[in-house]
Order: C-alpha cells, then sequence, then structure tokens
C-alpha cells in the first residue's frame, strides 16, 4: 500500500513539474511584451504585430463595434472574432486593461489548460498516466529540427509549440479541441443530454475562435461520425456534427460571406519556398533543380525531388514528433478524428495558399504538429530503454531553449513603444470617438532601422499601434490585416499619401470633410507638414514626438 502511494505521489509530482515548467517556458514568450520599460512599451517575437492586433480589435469590440478598427468605414469581415469577443468581455467585466489581460493574465492560464486538458485526455483514452505524461511533455516542448543546421523554430516554414501563445486564438481552439474530445468519448461511454449539447457548442463555435481549427475539427467529426454510423450503427456523433455544423454555419457566415475565394489552389508553393528562401532551408542548388525540372516538364526527376523535398519538409517540421508513424494504430472514433486532422493538416498547405497572405495556410500544420505530439507520448511511453528515451528527449528541447535564448529571452526587444507616443496615445484614448489620420508605413525607412533595435512600431512594420492604444478607429493602419481580410485598400493608401504630399489647401480640406477624419496624429520627424496652418486644425496635444490635431 505504501509502495503505491509512494508511485501515485511520484507520478504527480512529475504532472506538476512538467505543467509548471511548460507553462512557465510558453508564457515567456508573452509576459514580457507589453510593459512600460525606461523606453516605453517592449514588444518580442511575432507579438510586435499581432499582439497590437488582437488589442486593437478587443478594444473595438468592447466598445461594440463590429468594423474593422484599421479600416475606417468598413464592417468587420472574414475574420475570427472568438478569441477578440472574450478578451473584449473580460475587459468590460473586470476593468482591467485590454494588454494586460493579453499578455499577462491569459497566457498563462492557457498554457496551464492546454497541459492539463492534454493529460486528461490521454490518460481518458489510453488509461495509462505514462502516456499522458510523455503526450504531455511534447505538448509543451516538441519542436523541429531546425537546430540540427543551425537555423530556427520554423526554417522548415511551421512555427512550433514553444510559439504556441503567440498565437491565443490557436492556443484557444487547441482547448476546445481537447474539451471537445474529451465530451465525445464520455459521449461515447454513457449519453446524456448535457454532454451532447456542450459537444455541439464546443465543435460548433471552434470555427469562431480560429477558422482553420473549425474546418479542421468539423470535416474530423464528419469523418469519426460516418465511422460510428456505418461500423458501429451509433448516430450520436452525427447528431453531434450536424448540430455543430448548423451552429458554424450560423457563427461564420455573417462576418465571413465573401471568404469562399480566400483559398487559392497552388501545389508545393511551401517546398519550393522552403528551398529557395535564404530565411528557410536555403538550399538553393537544390531549388534551381526543383524549378528546372517543374518548367521543363522532366516529370521523373520532379518528382523525386520535390519527393525529397516532402521528406524533409515532414522531417524537419515533427521533428521527434516523426516516432508517431511508428504507433500501432487501433481503429475508433478517436483515432480517425485524430489522425483525419493530422492528414488534413498536412495535405492542405501542400495544396492551398491563402489569398493576399500565402503562408497563413501553414496553420492548416499547426493542428497536425499538436496532435502528433499526443501520439508520440504514447509511443514514447512503450519504450522501455532509457538511453533510447534520453536521446529523443535530448533531440526534442533544443528548439525551446534556443527560440526563447534568441528571441524573448533578450532584455532588448525588437519593437516598442516610445513613451512620448504612449502619452501621446493615452490622451486620445480619452477623446470623443472619432476616426484618425495617420501616415502610411514606410517599408524604406523602415528597412534603414532594421538594424537599430529597439525599432519604434512606426518603423517596425505595418501594425495597428494607433488605434490598439487610442481606442479609435484609424483610417488606414495595418495593411498586412487589411489584406489577409479582403479589403481592397491600395486605392485608399495612394489617397493618403497624395494627402499628405499635396500643397493643395483646398484638397487636402475636402478630403479630411469626405472622410469623416476628426484627428490626425502626426510625428514630428515628418517632413510634409506643408500649410497645416491653413486647415481648420486645433492643436489639442504636443510633445516631443507627437502633435495631436483635431478637425474643427
Amino acid at each position: 500500500m505504501l509502495k503505491k502511494a509512494l508511485k501515485l505521489f511520484s507520478q504527480r509530482i512529475n504532472l506538476i513539474i512538467l505543467i509548471l515548467l511548460g507553462s512557465i517556458s510558453w508564457s515567456w514568450t508573452m509576459v514580457k511584451s507589453g510593459w512600460q520599460y525606461s523606453y516605453g512599451l517592449g514588444f518580442w517575437g511575432a507579438n510586435g504585430h499581432d499582439g497590437v492586433w488582437h488589442i486593437a480589435l478587443s478594444e473595438s469590440l468592447s466598445r461594440g463595434l463590429l468594423n474593422m478598427p484599421v479600416f475606417a468605414g468598413a464592417s468587420l469581415q472574414n475574420y475570427h472574432i472568438g478569441f477578440d469577443l472574450i478578451l473584449a468581455l473580460l475587459h468590460k467585466i473586470a476593468f482591467i486593461p485590454t494588454s494586460v489581460l493579453y499578455f499577462q493574465i491569459l497566457p498563462p492560464i492557457f498554457a496551464l489548460l492546454i497541459g492539463l486538458l492534454t493529460y486528461v485526455f490521454t490518460l481518458s483514452w489510453t488509461k495509462s498516466s505514462r502516456s499522458a505524461w510523455w503526450s504531455t511533455f511534447f505538448v509543451y516542448f516538441g519542436g523541429s529540427f531546425g537546430w540540427v543546421i543551425g537555423k530556427g523554430e520554423s526554417v522548415f516554414w511551421s512555427q512550433q509549440a514553444i510559439s504556441t501563445l503567440v498565437n491565443p486564438p490557436l492556443a484557444l481552439s487547441l482547448i476546445f479541441l481537447l474539451l471537445g474530445l474529451i465530451l465525445i468519448k464520455k459521449l461515447d461511454e454513457k449519453f446524456t443530454t448535457v454532454n451532447f449539447i456542450l459537444s455541439i457548442l464546443v465543435f460548433g463555435t471552434l470555427i469562431e475562435i480560429k477558422a482553420y481549427a473549425g474546418i479542421m475539427g468539423l470535416g474530423a467529426l464528419f469523418v469519426s461520425s460516418v465511422y460510428s454510423l456505418f461500423i458501429r450503427k451509433n448516430i450520436n456523433l452525427l447528431k453531434v456534427f450536424v448540430g455543430a455544423f448548423l451552429l458554424s454555419l450560423v457563427l461564420y457566415l455573417p462576418l465571413n460571406k465573401n471568404s469562399t475565394g480566400l483559398l487559392v489552389l497552388s501545389p508545393f508553393w511551401f517546398l519550393e519556398t522552403m528551398m529557395g528562401t535564404n530565411d528557410r532551408v536555403d538550399w538553393q542548388k537544390f531549388y534551381s533543380a526543383m524549378m528546372t525540372y517543374k518548367s521543363g516538364g522532366v516529370f521523373v526527376k520532379g518528382i523525386l525531388a520535390y519527393g525529397v523535398a516532402f521528406v524533409v519538409f515532414i522531417l524537419g517540421n515533427f521533428g521527434t514528433r516523426i516516432i508517431f508513424l511508428f504507433r500501432k494504430i487501433k481503429i475508433d472514433k478517436i483515432n480517425i478524428f485524430i489522425y483525419s486532422i493530422i492528414g488534413a493538416g498536412v495535405a492542405i498547405p501542400m495544396l492551398f495558399l491563402q489569398k493576399g497572405t500565402p503562408w497563413n495556410t501553414i496553420q492548416f500544420f499547426y493542428y497536425s504538429l499538436f496532435f502528433s505530439s499526443i501520439l508520440a507520448g504514447i509511443v514514447l511511453s512503450k519504450v522501455k530503454s532509457k538511453i533510447i528515451i534520453l536521446v529523443v528527449v535530448l533531440a526534442t528541447i533544443p528548439t525551446t531553449f534556443i527560440t526563447l535564448k534568441d528571441v524573448f529571452v533578450p532584455s532588448r526587444p525588437p519593437a516598442m513603444l516610445p513613451l512620448d507616443e504612449l502619452a501621446a496615445l493615452s490622451f486620445l484614448s480619452k477623446q470623443p470617438d472619432g476616426v484618425v489620420l495617420t501616415k502610411p508605413f514606410d517599408f524604406n525607412r523602415a528597412k534603414a532601422a532594421e538594424n537599430n533595435p529597439p525599432r519604434p512600431l512606426y518603423l517596425y512594420t505595418s501594425t495597428a499601434y494607433v488605434s490598439a492604444f487610442s481606442k479609435q478607429q484609424t483610417f488606414l493602419e495595418d495593411e498586412i490585416n487589411i489584406d489577409i481580410t479582403g479589403y481592397s485598400w491600395k486605392t485608399r493608401k495612394d489617397q493618403v499619401l497624395e494627402w499628405y504630399e499635396s500643397k493643395d489647401v483646398s484638397m487636402r480640406s475636402n478630403f479630411l470633410i469626405d472622410n469623416d477624419i476628426k484627428y490626425i496624429y502626426w510625428l514630428k520627424e515628418d517632413d510634409t507638414m506643408f500649410y497645416l496652418n491653413k486647415l481648420s486644425l486645433t492643436n489639442i496635444f504636443e510633445n516631443n514626438l507627437v502633435i495631436v490635431y483635431r478637425v474643427e
């Protein structure tokens, strides 16, 4: 009895240590960003763009608006708002600043939940605490083989486990997928109305949290339900699918009526760019051979070359998780669900790209990596050799350590929001609602400043920072997300640039009136302040870096 109790205690301590280490390492990618330092707010990794966008959107939603916060006058379209809506609601209920919720509070909660739910699901599925522990290990620490060739986590295109929280809708969708799997497993054991309704709600709302997850989750649920219906003569899962599918349509269609053309057929783009781009694998000779075979119709050599590139893509991205292929598959609805997602997550990016931002379809593959982590843990749990286990562990964790060391641990971030700008935007956030005009992002100036971090956000990339921290709508900002969501914005950019450069007072005045511009956010270092004194403007804020004008 004592021996059994000690073993149980040891297992629980090991699990607690694993979840704490995993949650701390994941949270480290987020919690440093958004704090105020001597130079202003710091942003590490992708947080200088992605985090700022989610803050801008959540601030807009918290004001009860369904408008595009960075493209004034346009309704929000082609975007999943589930996470941002939750963030906005938490902000309204708890009165905690959106940026604090986004960077410091939600990330540790998500990290803990993903680890705990992975353990609970795998334990209930396999009845093995050892399998559940190792699955949780791979979910937290799974990485690519990028470190083998001296490059970063996404050298083979896909981000890895350590960067999960940098994409909060992804993290939240993983929580929902794990909850959904736990629910449908319970539903299979004993049908209850509560579990049935909860299953529909979880899978039905998934598409509004992360569209990629919704497509994958509903597709896998459909395949599993067909198996349950025809092989096991059980219709319960099909009922869940129908209910979830109808709920998904109700939630998805109002904001995504024009999303049907977002995916375009472009086979093997990721393989070509992986081999031929200098921030990826960059094997130029191999890339040249691929392109030569493709353009010349040399099919046998072309198939061989693309086959090798595909193997590099798979092995490189899966890393040690590739051991999941050695698992003996038992045909049941859970296995069918998981392998359907893994297969679709590999196939879709190999065939399709997203219009405007082609690399976005790699996000389908994130779910393949996640579920392969669970399967890899089950495989490793059956290995008896401690040497083999040690080798696998040592080959798994470098991605986590290297990414943290190179990207998130350094005290100096790549991007910042200077204190003077923060003061100006804070002032603007207290003014009556109105459209803010900002100067479009200058890529040439940003390129010239890229070797001098931390760069102010206006010299970092095209972001939504004025909207995010002023809590106002901007006329044109964050061209990246405007492009992703399918707006026609380039004509507007030309008009704004013309306004900044024109000396025609009448034209400038009419532009402000016609576009309902209420504020102008002006950086003093701009050298285009022509005839501002002849426009009907009032200087309502000024410091060393910024002037805020109100249009009268």
